[in-house]
C-alpha cells in the first residue's frame, strides 16, 4: 500500500488542550498539501479553518469530548453550532456510563439524535474501546448500526490507550454493512496504518502519519 493510499484515509488531527491558530493553520496546509480525508480539530477553530481551506479541504470537529458526559441536548447543540460554522464531519462521544450501565435505548437515542443534527454530513461515533469490555463493545457496534451513524470509530486519544487491531477486527465482525471503521489514537507507524486497514478501517485518526512522510522527504527516502 503506498502512502497516497494511506493518505487519503486520514483524518488529520490536531486536538489538544495547547492548540494554537498557526498549529491549526500549519496541519491544514499539511492535509490540503498531501489531500488527507480531512482535518479534525476542536469546535473552536471551525469557522476560521473552514473559511482558511475555502474548500479545499473538509473541516472535521468533535462533540462530547473527550469524556461523552454531556447530555444530548447539549451534544446536539454542539453540533448544529458546529455546522452553522462551517463543519464538514462530526465526531461524537458515547456516553460511557450509559454503556456500563446497560442503558443502551438512551445511548441509541442520543445517537439518532444527534445524526437528525448532521443531516447528510458524516457521522463518526467514538465508543472509547480501552475502557469497555469485549461484550460492551459487540453491543455498541449493535448500537452505531442501529442508529444510522456512518462510522463506528475507536478512540478519542485522550483515555487510557488508543485503537488496537483487536479492536478493529472486533468492530469488523459486528457492524452492520453500511457502517465504517475510524481507527484513532496512537497511530506511530506506517506498517500498522496498513495493518489498521487492511483489518477494515476506512480511517485513520492520527497526527503522525503526515510527520513521517515529511521527514522521509527531508531524508531523501
Amino acid at each position: 500500500m503506498d502512502h497516497r493510499e494511506i493518505l487519503e484515509k486520514v483524518d488529520h488531527t490536531l486536538l489538544t488542550q495547547t492548540a494554537t491558530w498557526e498549529e491549526i493553520r500549519q496541519i491544514c496546509d499539511d492535509a490540503v498539501k498531501y489531500r488527507t480525508a480531512s482535518v479534525c480539530i476542536p469546535a473552536a477553530y471551525v469557522k476560521r479553518a473552514k473559511e482558511y481551506v475555502g474548500g479545499k479541504m473538509a473541516v472535521c470537529t468533535v462533540i462530547g469530548f473527550p469524556n461523552g458526559y454531556s447530555t444530548t441536548a447539549v451534544k446536539v447543540f454542539e453540533t448544529k453550532d458546529a455546522i452553522h460554522n462551517g463543519a464538514d464531519e462530526i465526531d461524537m462521544v458515547v456516553n460511557i456510563g450509559w454503556v456500563k450501565d446497560g442503558l443502551f435505548d438512551l445511548q441509541l437515542d442520543e445517537i439518532r439524535q444527534v445524526k437528525a443534527a448532521c443531516g447528510a454530513r458524516i457521522l463518526k461515533v467514538i465508543i472509547e474501546t480501552c475502557l469497555l469490555t469485549k461484550e460492551e463493545k459487540i453491543k455498541m457496534c449493535e448500537v452505531v448500526t442501529e442508529s444510522g451513524a456512518d462510522f463506528i470509530k475507536t478512540s478519542t486519544g485522550f483515555s487510557t490507550a488508543g485503537a488496537t487491531f483487536e479492536d478493529v477486527a472486533l468492530f469488523a465482525a459486528h457492524i452492520g454493512p453500511k457502517v465504517r471503521i475510524k481507527a484513532a489514537g496512537g497511530i506511530k507507524a506506517m506498517d500498522d496504518a496498513e495493518k489498521f486497514v487492511s483489518l477494515g478501517a476506512s480511517r485513520l485518526g492520527t497526527s503522525r502519519i503526515i510527520k513521517i512522510i515529511k521527514d522521509e522527504e527531508a531524508h531523501g527516502y
